[in-house]
This record gives structure tokens, sequence and C-alpha cells, in this order.
């Protein structure tokens, strides 16, 4: 099948999304797909206002119709709702072609906090956005109770994989040059204003805490915990070595729609301490091998008594052949109807 992927994030942007989106192009071309990946590396950009790292297309619309016009696709997979998911779903509507959607991030609460607006603001376009679309992909069951809420349509549960051959147990030494005390609490991804970061840094916790990524609130943070280690990890390699090395894994966010870096720390054999909210609750539950509190303090204390081994088997059960079955499952394939799919 040859199947168009529209998205406004793309590597080497350091990002769940991105992990997510690659890992299906990947997987699809392995199955034999043939794939189109329309992405901001194919136009002239402009820095995301307040959030400069994530380049945004100029005007693709144009060049959005005549790829996928040139492509044929047998369907359209919309992965985000910036400027070339906008151009590929209006080109969509405008040939009557169907294509399917993602909901990825909580966008709505990420501007809410830089720009002061009302997120409901944010969630109306959205609404709108997505409201053509004949699956809306979303993945957790939280975040899937969210939008119904919120009057969302032909929403659709996808879960998301762990790659449980890079991510996996292994030596816990390899920060051991900069002497930090243990038990470490570790934060791995995205250094941004909704990662809700300094709930972690301010937590009162023996030992050491890490941070591990990149992003525009990465400086300011640095400057304001001078004493707390702040790394990036060249590639997927590395970034395993930082998992494997504490404790405690620490996810601080009150937004994510997943969390992604906590399925990939459990792969490796490390609890998870967060709170109770949307993205947690979905991947640690009341059951998985971690530690949820509305005191993340008592959270990541407690984490510290949660095995290894069960922390591995429990992310052995995420599999992305799964993922990438639903993700086939949702997609609407042109010159058919767009089919209607079972929300759970």
């Amino acid at each position: 099948m040859r199947i168009a992927l529209a998205t406004d994030a793309w590597q080497p942007q350091p990002n769940g999304v991105v992990r997510v989106n690659a890992t299906i192009f990947d997987q699809l071309r392995q199955r034999g797909h043939e794939i189109l990946v329309i992405s901001p590396d194919q136009f002239a950009t402009i820095g995301c206002p307040t959030y400069r790292e994530l380049p945004l297309a100029i005007l693709p619309k144009k060049k959005v119709r005549r790829m996928l016009s040139e492509f044929a696709p047998d369907a359209v997979h919309i992965a985000t709702e910036g400027p070339i998911g906008n151009a590929a779903r209006a080109c969509c509507l405008a040939e009557g072609r169907p294509f399917s959607s993602a909901f990825h991030t909580k966008f709505p609460e990420y501007f809410s906090a830089r720009t002061g607006l009302p997120a409901s603001w944010f969630y109306h376009w959205l609404r709108r956005f997505h409201s053509a679309s004949s699956a809306v992909m979303v993945p957790a069951p939280a975040v899937y109770r969210e939008l119904q809420e919120r009057n969302f349509l032909n929403l659709r549960l996808w879960s998301h994989g762990v790659d449980t051959e890079i991510f996996k147990p292994g030596p816990k030494d390899y920060m051991d040059s900069a002497n930090l005390p243990r038990p470490i609490f570790m934060y791995v991804g995205r250094v941004t204003i909704d990662k809700n970061l300094p709930a972690f840094l301010d937590l009162d916790l023996p030992g050491s805490k890490v941070v591990v990524g990149s992003g525009p609130a990465r400086d300011g943070l640095r400057k304001k915990y001078p004493h707390i280690p702040f790394r990036i990890a060249a590639d997927d390699a590395e970034l395993a070595r930082y998992y494997n090395v504490p404790d405690a894994f620490v996810f601080p966010s009150l937004t994510d729609t997943f969390g992604l870096v906590m399925l990939e720390a459990l792969a490796c054999g490390v609890p998870v301490a967060a709170f109770p909210v949307t993205g947690p609750l979905d991947v640690i539950g009341k059951t998985g091998p971690g530690v949820l509190h509305e005191d993340l303090r008592t959270a990541a204390i407690a984490a510290l008594d949660v095995p290894p081994e069960e922390c591995r088997q429990y992310a052995l059960n995420f599999s992305w052949e799964r993922v990438v079955d639903q993700f086939l499952s949702f997609l609407a394939v042109n010159d058919s109807e767009p089919r209607l799919m079972t929300g759970t």
C-alpha cells in the first residue's frame, strides 16, 4: 500500500512524537509498504514562536498538493496539526480524499502556558481540525476520555510501543565519573515549560538528581539549578546508557498524552515515579511497576523499592508490531469508504 505521512515533527527533532512517527515509518517499510513522508526538512522553515528548536514550514500548501498528486497515495495520515498537517488536510478536503489523523500532544495546555490564553480556545480549533478525519488516533485511554468530553469525533484508541532491543537493562556506571551520591533520580525528555521540571528539581530527595534532554527551558533551568547535572544524549545508544544510571525515573509532567520516556525507562529496568495524571495513569496504571502519588517526593522514594525485573517484564508487553497493526486498521484507504472502527 502507498501511504503518505504528513508531519510537522520529524528528525532530527528529539521528541516522543518524532520517535513514534519514525518508528511507524520504519515498521511500515519493513512490511513492504511504500511510504511518502512530508516533513519540515523539505520546505523553507521558521522557528516556532517560544520554541525556536521546532521548525515550521512556510506556506507549504502548494508543494504538499504537488507531492500528494505525484505520489498518488492509497491512504493519507496527518500526524500533526501544524502548517504541513493543515496543508495536507486542506488538499485532502479539496480533492475529496479521506484521511486519518493523530492527537499526539496537548498543545492547548502548552500554548496556554506560554500565552496566558485559555486552553479551551485552542481545543476549539483542534476539534475543528480533526472533525473531517475518518479516525483520530489517540495514545491513551485517559486522553480518549478527555477528547470525548470535548466533543471530538471518530476517536480511535492507539497505543504506543518501545524498542526493547535498544532500551534494556545494562551497566549503571555511565555517570560514575561525576561522583554522584546514590540514590540517583533522573528525568529524561524534552526540557520545556510544560514538562513541569521544577516540581522534580525542587524536591528534597536523598542522593542526586539528573536531567537528560534538550529544549528551550534548558538554559534557564541550568542557571537556576547549577548543582544538578544536565546532559544531552547523542543517540539512542547513549540514551539507553543514561536510562540505566538512575535508581528511579521521575516524570513530573502534568500534561503528556502518553509519555514514551516512561516506557523506555521501564524497559531498562528502572521504576517510574509520577503524578497520577494522564500519561502516567495509562503507562503505569494501578498495577504497573511504578508509583503514582499526588506527592511526587513520596512517589520517588517509594519507587526505589520496585524490583527492576518487574519493570523490564512490564515493558515487554508494549510491542511495536501491535501498534503498527492498529495504525493500518485505522487508515482510510482511498477508493473505499472510510472504515468505522470501535474506539476500544
